[in-house]
């Protein structure tokens, strides 16, 4: 879950914007020409709802199946979390739009909501609680997230401001070959993607693994992982839909966002294989011809004298 849509730290003004949209510009600071622009934005609008949706089924699936602690890997989530907490993080440095600094609280809440379920119902389900290496993980990601947001915020407000030009806010003077050189904020946000993007992709693995271990998805809500598919796949699309600064090369334009794409388009190849893994395992439920003819097999059987 991450709200990568829009990378960029606010600057420059309207009339960088000839014939754009005033309101797509005042709501996310974004410069929207033409239909593919606006594409993009609606696109990008729609892979955050898929995102904030996701958690939902998994919710409801835990409360339903009560073997949550079984069915995920505490590895995947905290994976998760810290993807999110490192967004959070990125949002903050880069001083975005409050719209993008709330979508990334919310996705963080929600994680932390997972992550409760994840240990109530460890403890319901073990009498003698949590094992010490959970306990050490989760007091490490908790303070070592609290401690980066603090100290990575205070190092945002200290980041000089720059004068953004074009119609991509994280962008500088393109020089005459189409190359867009990168500025101080726009490697600390590259940087803080990169990581972002490898920990939401790595902590597919164990998520995997545990599905693999178990030969069951039983507690897992397909429809978390189908709605994260879908909000990469609108994202990955809504990224190459958005037309380059003017001057930029397309070639130019993928790099400065590269770390977010290749953490989709792998997160999506990772959530395929979770897919294929639901109709590997997925229980063969006996139709009800086959129930018929199993009750008519035991009425013809001959009692015991």
């Amino acid at each position: 879950m991450d709200s990568r849509l829009w990378q960029g730290s606010l600057g420059g003004n309207f009339s960088d914007c000839p014939n754009g949209s005033q309101w797509v510009w005042d709501v996310f600071s974004e410069c929207a020409q033409d239909i593919r622009d606006f594409a993009s934005i609606a696109l990008g609008l729609f892979s955050i709802f898929c995102f904030a949706g996701a958690s939902f089924p998994q919710y409801y699936q835990a409360c339903k199946t009560g073997n949550m602690d079984q069915a995920l890997s505490i590895y995947f989530l905290l994976g998760w979390l810290g993807g999110d907490s490192l967004n959070l993080i990125g949002s903050f440095l880069a001083n975005q739009l409050p719209l993008q600094v709330y979508t990334a609280i919310y996705y963080v809440l929600a994680d932390l909501v997972m992550l409760a379920l994840y240990l109530y119902y460890k403890v319901k389900n073990q009498s003698r609680g949590l094992s010490a290496p959970i306990n050490a993980a989760f007091a490490f990601v908790f303070l070592g997230t609290v401690s980066a947001t603090s100290l990575l915020g205070r190092a945002g407000s200290t980041v000089e401001t720059v004068t953004f030009k074009g119609r991509t806010l994280l962008s500088a003077a393109v020089d005459a070959g189409g190359r867009e050189p990168f500025t101080k904020k726009e490697i600390i946000g590259f940087t803080v993607g990169s990581i972002s993007s490898l920990l939401y992709l790595f902590s597919r693995v164990p998520q995997i693994y545990t599905n693999f271990k178990r030969k069951s998805t039983e507690g897992l809500s397909y429809f978390l992982f189908a709605l994260v598919m879908l909000g990469n796949s609108l994202y990955g699309i809504s990224v190459l839909l958005k037309n380059p600064d003017p001057g930029q090369a397309e070639g130019n334009y993928i790099i400065h966002h590269l770390p977010w794409l290749i953490g989709s388009l792998g997160v999506l190849s990772l959530d395929v294989i979770i897919s294929f893994q639901f109709l590997a395992y997925q229980k063969r439920r006996p139709h009800a011809s086959d129930e018929r003819e199993a009750l008519l097999g035991k009425q013809d059987e001959p009692l015991d004298s």
